[in-house]
């Protein structure tokens, strides 16, 4: 039988190659952080967003918009055609 699993109540971030338990706030400018320094390095065709059909077309509007806007990326999918 296997283990009961349980969710994740807090944000993780990994520090000396283990995680530990963190703010939102640090958690999210982690990954600002790292969406930044992707774009500096490689341009912003280095990010790409992949979006549920399963959210509503609000969220996949701003989701795409986000990418397109903010990021400046066009690789924008999701698996809404299947």
């Amino acid at each position: 039988m296997r283990p009961k699993l349980s969710r994740l109540k807090h944000p993780l971030v990994r520090e000396n190659g283990s995680p530990r338990r963190a703010t939102w706030d640090e958690a999210l400018d982690r990954a600002a952080a790292g969406f930044r320094d992707s774009i500096a390095a490689r341009g912003p065709g280095s990010f790409g967003l992949f979006s549920c059909s399963k959210a509503t077309n609000e969220l996949n509007y701003v989701s795409q918009k986000f990418a397109r806007q903010v990021i400046g990326s066009n690789n924008i999918d999701s698996c809404n055609r299947t």
